[in-house]
């Protein structure tokens, strides 16, 4: 990440957001946002179809395909998406649905198969999607088995991380990433694995929670014994990427982390000083820290419904003892955080959909909410939105 954001360094900018006391000359007023996009079941669709179903998603990362013969499922929304490493190395992603009849090849969530052989009647794949075997196959008048691979679905890496795309005139994951990538590349991303998954199912929109993780508002209150001590909230600025990401930079307290550690010799000094969170467009969110850090993810499962999966990344103690005593510590203390957020979304959506609050009124902290959801209409078309579901584009513009 560099060390500066236009003609002033990262530490200048918080510093010049702490003593800020009016609303910032640079950015618009930002109008009320329809609540109605929090519940609609037909804006639910235009997202899934728009959005979630033409947009890089962060599916797996290498650390969890070790070996040729990896996998772990993807499933979300409804999709069940298989990550492999092959034989040959190469990672790919194909449809979890046999060539014949279409039951699911794999039903665990993570493993390691030299070959896929579907449980219904054992037609076999190799690791590169080819079929191979078919039992019995004088009995199929014009079969060609180079005509029945599994689905492939686009999957792309970047520093470790596995993205799937199922639509096949996406632009590459490198252009989709690049702002995003610009902002963390002095971070040693290569150097994390994952060492804990949490998955949370909530009764709210995925972007009811979602935006709790755009804002640094409510930390204070919220967070008033977890991170608040740690985070200078009045320091919090806010910088629009382009292609719907973000970051955010807030000074911390004292300079260190919420936890110990000495994996930070090397870090610039951006890292170590200033706690860099970055929202990914659709759906994913972070803040970056040496000491390990929350790869989030928040899955839509209905217009009401939602999984938040936190992916608990760091790196490898030397003594596995201690690794595992660490990270278990690590995962308790992520847990406490966010059942102090997850406590608040039901209510919130309650509002929501008993039209108690039909518009969100949103604080120049809160702007990357605005952000982000102005490029969700600019993903499903505005023409496609009704009217009164319309974001008021006021960030990005005639874009």
């Amino acid at each position: 990440m560099a060390g500066q954001d236009g003609d002033i360094t990262l530490f200048e900018a918080v510093e010049l957001e702490r003593q800020r006391t009016s609303y910032p000359s640079d950015l618009p007023a930002l109008p009320d946002l329809p609540s109605a996009r929090y519940f609609d079941p037909d804006f639910h669709k235009l997202e899934m179809e728009h959005v979630f179903g033409k947009t890089w998603l962060y599916a797996a990362h290498v650390s969890e395909l070790p070996e040729k013969g990896s996998y772990k499922l993807f499933e979300q929304m409804g999709l069940s998406v298989i990550v492999s490493r092959g034989e040959d190395g190469t990672i790919r992603a194909f449809r979890n649905v046999c060539r014949h009849r279409g039951a699911a090849l794999v039903t665990e969530p993570s493993g390691k198969a030299r070959r896929f052989v579907c449980p219904y009647h054992a037609w076999g794949y190799a690791s590169d999607g080819e079929l191979k075997s078919v039992p019995e196959a004088h009995n199929f008048a014009c079969l060609d088995k180079a005509e029945k691979p599994l689905l492939q679905v686009r999957c792309e890496e970047w520093r470790g991380f596995i993205f799937i795309n199922q639509d096949d005139a996406a632009e590459p994951l490198a252009d989709f990433l690049k702002p995003y990538a610009e902002q963390v590349a002095t971070f040693p991303l290569e150097e994390m694995s994952v060492k804990r998954v949490l998955a949370t199912e909530l009764d709210c929109n995925w972007k009811t929670a979602y935006d709790n993780f755009l804002e640094i508002y409510h930390v204070g209150t919220v967070h008033a014994a977890t991170i608040a001590p740690f985070l200078d909230s009045k320091s919090f600025v806010v910088r629009p990427l382009a292609n719907g990401h973000g970051r955010f930079t807030t000074s911390k307290r004292g300079g260190t982390s919420m936890f110990k550690t000495e994996g930070d010799a090397g870090l610039s000094e951006e890292f170590k000083r200033l706690t860099v969170a970055m929202p990914r467009f659709p759906n994913g969110f972070t803040a970056l820290d040496p000491a390990g850090f929350n790869w989030m993810n928040f899955w839509p499962a209905g217009p009401d419904r939602m999984i938040v999966v936190s992916t608990l990344m760091g790196r490898t103690l030397e003594d596995e003892e201690a690794d595992r005593a660490y990270w278990d510590q690590f995962a308790e203390f992520q847990k406490a955080i966010l059942a102090e957020d997850m406590g608040l979304f039901a209510s919130l959506q309650r509002s929501y959909e008993q039209r108690e609050l039909t518009e969100l009124v949103l604080s120049c902290q809160e702007q990357h909410i605005q952000w982000y959801n102005e490029h969700i209409d600019l993903a499903i078309g505005p023409d496609a939105i009704a009217p009164e579901l319309r974001m008021t584009r006021v960030l990005t513009g005639n874009r």
